[in-house]
């Protein structure tokens, strides 16, 4: 089973985790940024994060385990409070947007929900509108319906395209609302604070397979990048049929990312006869 896993961390994954799931089927990642684990105080900080994401992995660890590598830049929410650095990043992030392995704006979105998240949310939504990049949305972990359903209305309220963004880190609360929205719904697989394989598999025989993407979004906390294969092995003990599981884990991330045209151009077409 081929898999692409549309959101994982691998600045906090070691070289024996590349070559694991390279074995497991997995052919691609596509990391977004996210929150190091610290408060970072400098912009300067981030540009070395996004330099790291966009140039040393996808030219040195990734390929060199066969695995191709794509990311996504971002000002993450948990790092949206600090408006005047936030809005520093953004200003010198652009640069970083035309580098052949960034493929989109991620993740972006809430975590408690403020007025400053929403505003650095906003100016982040604008800059993907603009250059017609896919977005990796974040919904909080605390409040997820509220933040689900204000993330959806600032969406259509500044005219996004559904089809550009997947909200990530959906519940059986929120996943509904999401598809009814025309939008990417991204279900996590990360076992303490989000979904395990059964409940994720469980989700996708409740809500169907179009427009869900499963992913490990593994980083340096509890969390498996096997989580992809684990839900492509248990969906296909449980029922689902080869063609089903090859949509979730292959065809539907495929499809949503190849709407960066970097993304489809170094990726092989989807194979229809396996």
């Amino acid at each position: 089973m081929r898999i692409i896993d549309p959101h994982v961390h691998m600045y906090s994954r070691t070289t024996d985790d590349y070559e694991t799931m390279i074995l497991h089927g997995i052919e691609c990642v596509v990391e977004p940024s996210f929150w190091i684990g610290n408060d970072r105080k400098y912009a300067g900080t981030f540009f070395d994060y996004f330099n790291h994401m966009s140039e040393w992995e996808p030219n040195n660890r990734a390929p060199k385990r066969g695995m191709k590598h794509f990311c996504m830049i971002s000002v993450n929410p948990k790092e949206a409070e600090q408006l005047e650095m936030a809005r520093e990043v953004i200003a010198g992030m652009m640069p970083f947007l035309d580098r052949p392995t960034v493929v989109g704006i991620g993740e972006v979105g809430f975590n408690n929900i403020t007025k400053n998240e929403e505003t650095i949310l906003r100016e982040q939504l604008q800059i993907a509108k603009d250059r017609a990049l896919p977005v990796i949305v974040h919904t909080p972990h605390n409040n997820k319906l509220e933040g689900t359903l204000r993330i959806i209305a600032i969406c259509k309220e500044m005219g996004m395209k559904p089809e550009l963004i997947d909200i990530d880190h959906n519940t059986e609360e929120t996943i509904q609302h999401a598809l009814d929205g025309g939008f990417y719904a991204g279900i996590t697989m990360y076992p303490r604070t989000k979904c395990t394989p059964q409940r994720a598999r469980d989700m996708v025989e409740r809500f169907g397979i179009e427009r869900v993407l499963l992913n490990s979004s593994a980083d340096w906390e509890t969390s498996d990048p096997l989580a992809m294969p684990k839900a492509a092995h248990l969906m296909l003990q449980t029922g689902f049929s080869r063609r089903q599981v090859r949509r979730v884990v292959w065809e539907t991330p495929y499809e949503f990312l190849s709407q960066s045209p970097k993304f489809k151009a170094v990726m092989e077409p989807i194979y229809k006869d396996v």
